[in-house]
C-alpha cells in the first residue's frame, strides 16, 4: 500500500498523528483489511469476512473496523450490504459494548427495501439478541424513540416495534431474561404516550406477553394504560370518527385483561357517562356500523362490572339506549286489525324491522349492570311498565323467529351446515334465544338477572365454559326435552290464559301466545342480525388504521 494511501486511511479512520508510529506490523496488515472497503467488489466481500474474523485481535482499532463495516452496509452492491449485515453480530459477540451501536445501525437498515436483505437484518439481529438481549434492546429502543421526531424515519420506527412484537415473544424467556422484560416493560410505557394504532397493537402484544400480563396486578396496571390512552372527556368527540376508532381498538384490547380479579368498572362508567349518553350524537365509521361495535364492546365488559357508583344514572342511561331499539309494541285495535288483514296483505310490510344485534347487546349491558344494582329497574314503576310492553312485543317477534330458524338450521349436515348462509342463520338463532332469555328475567317479580348466556358473536368458550356445556348436554339427553315457558308477565302462582292486551293494560295478562304461522314467514324480511364469520373472543378483528391514514397519536390528535 502506498504512503498516500496510508496517511488517507488514517485520516479516514481517525488515527492521530503521534499514534502512527506506535501502530505495530499486524495493525498495518490490519488496516490494509480496513482500507480494502473502498476497493473493489471482491475486496469489499473479503474485506467484510477478514474485519470480522481478526477484529478480537486489534482492540485498539475497533471503532475504526465498526466504522469500516458500517460502510460495507451501505454499499451500491446488495450482495456486499447483505455480507456485511451477516458478519456485523461477530463484532460484538465478545465484545457486548459494541452491541448497542450495532443494533442500530441494524435498526436502520430495516428501512431496507429488498425482502433478502430485511430477512438478513433480522437474523442478525435475532443472533445479537441471543448473545446480549440487554444491549440490542436498548439499541433498538433509542432508534424507535428517536424516529418518532423524525417524519422521514416513521419506516425505521414501525418496523422495529414489528420485529420487537414478533420476535421477542419467539425467543422466549430463555433469552429474554427479567432484566431484559424490564426494559420492555418501561420503554413500551414510553411508546405509549406517541403511538398509532398499529404500533399500539403491536406495543399492547408486548407488554400482555410480559409478566404484566400474568398477575391480576399486572393487568390491571394494564388497564390503566390502555384506559388513559383511550378515554378523556376532553378528548371525546362523538362526531369524530377517529374518536370512536380509538375507542373501540383501546376497548378490544382491554377486553382479556379483565377476570373476577380485574374489573372493567372504569371503563364502563366512561361508556354511560360520555359514550351511550350521547348515543344520537354518534356518528357511522366508514363501511361500518360504529353504533354496534360499541354496543357490543359494551355488552362485553358489563360482564365483568365492579362496583358501580351512581348506579341508577348509568342504568337509566343504558335502558334510554335500549329503548331506541326496542319496537314499540301496537294498540289492541292496531293489533286486531292487524291479524285480520295479515293474509290479504304483502307480508314484509306486517312486522316492524327489528334490529337484533342492537337489542341483545343491549339487553345484555341492562342486565349484567342490574345484576350489581337489582332493585333500579324497579325504582320507577312507569318506566319497568313501559320496557316490560315493548320487551313483551320484542319477545313475540322473536318467538317466530326462534322457530323459523330452528326449521332451516336444524338436520343441516356436511357442507350444507358450513355455508355461509347457514352460519349466519346459526347466529341469528343465538341471538334470538339470549334475547328471549334476558327478557324472562325482567318479566320476574320482582325482576331477576340470574341467567347466563353467551353472547351470540362470542365464539370462543373458555375451558370452564364448554366444561359446563358438556355436562349440560349430557344432561339434556338423559331427561326428556322439556318444552320453555312462555314469557309473561309474572302473577305469582294465578293461571290465567293467554289473551291480548292493549299498550295501557294490567301487567298481570300473561304473554302473547305467538300464533301459527304468523312473522315467521317474514325471516328474510324484517329484523337484521350481524353476521359473524369466524371472529374470535369478543367478535373483532384488527383495525388496520394506518393504511387508511387514520392518526393514533396523542400529541397530534388527541
Amino acid at each position: 500500500m502506498s504512503a498516500d494511501n496510508i496517511e488517507k486511511l488514517y485520516q479516514n479512520y481517525g488515527i492521530l498523528a503521534d499514534a502512527k508510529d506506535n501502530i505495530s506490523k499486524h495493525e498495518k496488515e490490519y488496516l490494509e483489511i480496513l482500507a480494502a472497503v473502498k476497493g473493489s467488489d471482491k475486496e469489499k466481500r473479503l474485506a467484510s469476512q477478514f474485519i470480522a474474523k481478526f477484529f478480537n485481535n486489534f482492540p485498539n482499532l475497533a471503532d475504526q473496523a465498526i466504522e469500516a463495516q458500517f460502510d460495507l452496509c451501505e454499499d451500491d452492491d446488495v450482495a456486499i450490504r447483505k455480507q456485511a449485515i451477516k458478519d456485523l453480530p461477530t463484532l460484538c459477540k465478545d465484545h457486548k459494548e459494541h452491541t448497542q451501536r450495532i443494533a442500530d445501525i441494524l435498526a436502520q437498515l430495516l428501512q431496507s427495501d429488498d425482502t433478502t436483505e430485511i430477512n438478513m437484518v433480522t437474523n442478525s439481529l435475532l443472533t445479537m439478541l441471543k448473545n446480549d438481549p440487554k444491549g440490542v434492546l436498548n439499541g433498538l429502543f433509542m432508534r424507535i424513540h428517536q424516529s418518532a421526531d423524525v417524519a422521514a424515519n416513521e419506516v425505521v420506527r414501525e418496523r422495529c416495534i414489528k420485529f420487537l412484537a414478533s420476535k421477542v415473544k419467539q425467543l422466549g424467556r430463555e433469552v429474554i431474561n427479567k432484566e431484559a422484560e424490564d426494559i420492555i416493560i418501561a420503554e413500551c410505557k414510553k411508546i405509549l404516550e406517541d403511538v398509532v394504532a398499529e404500533e399500539f397493537e403491536h406495543i399492547m402484544e408486548l407488554l400482555t406477553w410480559s409478566r404484566l400480563g400474568k398477575t391480576p396486578i399486572g393487568k390491571k396496571e394494564l388497564v390503566q394504560l390502555v384506559a388513559a390512552l383511550a378515554f378523556s372527556s376532553d378528548d371525546w368527540h362523538p362526531e369524530d370518527p377517529e374518536c370512536i376508532e380509538r375507542v373501540i381498538q383501546c376497548t378490544q384490547h382491554a377486553l382479556p385483561l379483565f377476570s373476577s380479579q380485574v374489573d372493567s368498572t372504569q371503563f364502563i362508567n366512561f361508556f354511560c357517562d360520555y359514550i351511550l349518553a350521547k348515543w344520537s350524537d354518534i356518528v357511522s365509521t366508514e363501511g361500518g356500523d360504529s353504533k354496534l361495535e360499541l354496543l357490543k364492546i359494551f355488552a362485553e365488559i358489563t360482564e365483568y362490572c365492579g362496583e358501580l357508583e351512581k348506579a341508577q344514572e348509568k342504568i337509566d342511561t343504558v335502558y334510554d339506549v335500549l329503548m331506541n331499539y326496542l319496537p314499540e309494541a301496537p294498540l289492541e285495535d292496531e293489533e286486531n286489525n292487524m291479524e285480520k288483514t295479515e293474509e290479504k296483505t304483502d307480508d314484509s310490510k306486517a312486522a316492524p324491522s327489528l334490529e337484533f344485534s342492537h337489542v341483545e347487546c343491549a339487553l345484555f349491558g341492562l342486565h349484567s349492570l342490574c345484576r350489581k344494582a337489582p332493585e333500579a329497574i324497579s325504582a320507577d314503576s312507569a318506566r319497568l311498565k313501559a320496557l316490560r310492553l315493548r320487551l313483551q312485543y320484542t319477545a313475540r317477534l322473536t318467538q317466530g323467529y326462534i322457530k323459523k330458524l330452528k326449521e332451516v338450521t336444524q338436520g343441516k349436515k356436511g357442507e350444507e351446515a358450513n355455508t355461509e348462509e347457514n352460519k349466519l342463520k346459526i347466529v341469528a338463532l343465538k341471538t334470538t334465544s339470549n334475547i328471549n332469555t334476558l327478557i324472562r328475567d325482567i318479566f320476574r317479580t320482582p325482576p331477576s338477572f340470574k341467567s347466563k348466556v353467551q353472547l351470540s358473536f362470542q365464539i370462543k368458550k373458555t375451558e370452564k365454559e364448554e366444561k359446563q356445556s358438556s355436562k349440560s348436554d349430557d344432561k339434556d339427553k338423559q331427561s326428556p326435552q322439556k318444552r320453555h315457558r312462555p314469557i309473561t308477565f309474572d302473577n305469582g302462582d294465578e293461571k290465567e290464559s293467554p289473551e291480548k292486551r292493549s299498550r295501557s293494560g294490567d301487567r298481570n295478562m300473561k304473554m302473547y301466545t305467538p300464533p301459527s304461522g304468523k312473522y315467521s314467514s317474514r325471516l328474510n324480511n324484517t329484523g337484521r342480525f350481524s353476521g359473524n364469520s369466524g371472529r374470535g373472543r369478543g367478535g373483532y378483528g384488527r383495525r388496520e388504521f394506518r393504511n387508511s391514514g387514520a392518526p393514533f397519536r396523542r400529541r397530534s390528535n388527541y
